[in-house]
């Protein structure tokens, strides 16, 4: 009996899309994800979606060659590889993680190990099927297909894409194996484009780590940054006699890296792995230093109710500096020049010495001829320590280093502080004018200061000549202004002292920033917001 044609239902063909058109859209839609993106995790993931929604071809997974990032395009893969799933639809992450192959293992291992695609028209009946990654009980239960292709990547297979496929699909076998194997290609192409990108990128980065090295060897020997005549002769000094035993005396002006030097001239000798203990003199009361320098046993004094090493006994085997040797009183100093000359020490309290094997490298911004002299210092322990003295050169006479050091401390106040502040070209030139009597650690302190300070990116000239603190400031060329010039103390100011179209003028000059207006003309900003209120009740 033939129905009517008002009750007919209607042809598949007309009232949704064939299966022709969704590869279509399939295609287009992978197509378009490659024009955006070269990351196989992007395309991969939305390919095997759209495998499951558009066809289908359910629980598709992307299975690789574990390591296959590291191979580069001409490396060979191993002998016998493991396989595990990368990418996959439909899976739990349970499922993705058990599966996992052996080369030559079920119907994915032997598809990885013969390049040859594999069609099981029936799981159920196929025993190399080993449902290791989903449980058959979780699949339907009508007769499930399951395709395999291989992937390839210049011509050796390192993958495979599976999917499931229901029996009674309408798509033809033949038309579906021949989208897969599309789809294969493009994978393998895709892994090919990122082998080749992540060799380039580890191309570079050796290349970068090899230029970087030589430009720290070159320029930042030990962490010293520079390349002046000075410092290259002092590093020189520094190397020659790093292999000996005999005590170094560092000599210089404060401020030009002393503890630097110390700790270079020990990672340059034999000691390095062994430690290397640094002692501030200028830090240590007269009464302790006895315990500090060689330890202490129980009882030795009130409150030592254990025994203690001291620095030279922690520093056995390594190097110790001794900074500011100065302003060791003479008491110890003599203790120090038995110790160095007997290598033992003995703990405060103790009756045995104690042996040791330490390396003295002292430093001072004195001048201990003069405190040898004037019997502030022992004649003898000058001898004793000034046996290898290396002369630290000031910021002054290493000024090529300036705009150097500037930078150097610019990267890394930037970092610490997660600024991005950068020096102009005449900013650099002025920093390098300067006298710094204060040496590295004052231009360490200014190029700080800049980074926290400044509201701008681009820090120039004037902003640095505002900054910079007056005691650096080039005196003018004309005249020197006498010490006795200059007020300690700010003068006495009226609040009408000021009228208000200065005011106005010094506002205007520096963008309504009060402190700026302020600092020009000599008013703090208290006195000058004071003053604005006054003229401006207003504002």
């Amino acid at each position: 009996m033939s129905v009517p044609a008002k009750s007919r239902p209607t042809s598949p063909a007309r009232s949704e899309p064939s299966w022709r058109e969704q590869e279509r859209v399939l295609l287009g839609e992978v197509m378009r994800l490659v024009g955006q993106s070269l990351a196989p995790e992007v395309v991969f993931k939305e390919m095997l979606h759209l495998l499951s929604e558009l066809l289908g071809l359910n629980r598709g997974r992307i299975v690789l060659i574990d390591g296959i990032e590291k191979l580069g395009s001409q490396t060979r893969l191993p002998s016998n590889p493991s396989s595990s799933i990368r990418y996959a639809y439909g899976l739990t992450p349970e499922e993705a993680a058990r599966g996992r192959y052996a080369h030559g293992e079920g119907i994915t291992g032997t598809v990885l190990a013969t390049g040859q695609a594999a069609v099981i028209q029936n799981i159920d009946a196929e025993p190399l099927f080993l449902a290791r990654a989903v449980e058959r009980a979780r699949l339907p239960q009508e007769i499930v297909a399951y395709i395999a292709i291989p992937i390839e990547m210049n011509r050796r297979v390192v993958g495979v894409l599976g999917v499931h496929r229901i029996r009674r699909r309408k798509a033809l076998l033949s038309d579906d194996l021949a989208l897969l194997k599309m789809l294969a290609t493009l994978a393998g192409q895709l892994l090919q484009l990122q082998s080749l990108v992540e060799e380039k990128t580890r191309e570079l980065e050796a290349r970068n780590l090899m230029l970087s090295r030589a430009l720290d060897s070159a320029a930042a020997r030990y962490g010293i940054i520079g390349s002046s005549p000075a410092l290259l002769r002092a590093l020189d000094e520094l190397e020659r006699v790093s292999q000996a035993t005999a005590s170094v005396l560092l000599l210089g002006e404060s401020g030009t890296g002393k503890e630097l030097f110390a700790r270079a001239l020990h990672m340059a000798s034999p000691r390095r792995d062994a430690p290397f203990i640094k002692v501030n003199c200028a830090a240590i009361p007269d009464t302790l230093f006895e315990s500090e320098l060689f330890g202490h046993e129980r009882g030795a004094f009130t409150g030592a109710a254990t025994s203690r090493a001291g620095w030279f006994e922690q520093a056995d085997g390594g190097t110790i500096f001794l900074d500011e040797i100065g302003e060791m009183p003479l008491a110890m100093q003599t203790k120090l020049l038995r110790t160095l000359q007997e290598g033992t020490i003995v703990r405060l309290g103790g009756k045995r010495e104690v042996p040791i094997d330490v390396r003295l490298v002292a430093a001072t911004n004195r001048d201990l001829a003069v405190e040898v002299e004037r019997g502030t210092f022992r004649r003898d322990l000058f001898y004793r320590l000034n046996v290898i003295p290396i002369h630290l050169p000031s910021l002054a006479e290493r000024r090529d280093d300036i705009r150097a050091l500037a930078l150097h401390f610019l990267n890394r106040n930037n970092q610490s502080n997660q600024r991005n502040v950068h020096l102009s070209t005449e900013a650099l030139d002025v920093l390098a004018e300067q006298s710094w009597p204060g040496n590295i650690r004052e231009l360490s302190n200014v190029i700080e200061r800049l980074v926290l300070l400044t509201d701008q990116s681009l820090v120039t000239a004037e902003e640095v000549q505002r900054l910079l603190p007056r005691a650096v400031m080039p005196l003018p060329a004309i005249a020197a202004v006498a010490e006795s010039e200059v007020p300690l103390v700010r003068e006495y100011l009226q609040h009408t002292s000021h009228e208000a179209e200065t005011l106005r003028q010094a506002m205007a000059r520096h963008g309504g920033n009060q402190s700026r207006a302020a600092q020009s003309l000599g008013l703090t900003p208290r006195q000058f917001g004071y003053r604005w209120r006054k003229l401006h009740p207003d504002t």
